[in-house]
């Protein structure tokens, strides 16, 4: 397996994490529950950010620059429903 696909397949397993963190905060019960899930949450979130970076760096997570007329058009949209 290569380091690409290691990397792919923790970033996955991150995001997964994230959502489970998430339901924790929306489902907890005290606010001591929900402040753990959301610290725990804010970690991750910064894992699968350094992640991300790290993917991008080297190439491995392409994204497209939104075009400008496709933003115009769906911040339109968006704002007439």
């Amino acid at each position: 397996m290569e380091d690409k696909d290691l990397m792919e397949n923790h970033l996955l397993i991150v995001k997964g994490v994230c959502d489970l963190y998430l339901h924790g905060m929306i489902e907890s019960t005290s606010q001591d529950v929900h402040s753990q899930f959301q610290n725990a949450l804010n970690e991750e979130l910064n894992i699968q950010n350094k992640i991300y970076n790290l993917m991008k760096e080297k190439g491995w997570y392409q994204t497209d620059e939104a075009e400008p007329n496709k933003l115009a058009t769906t911040k339109s949209k968006f704002a007439n429903s």
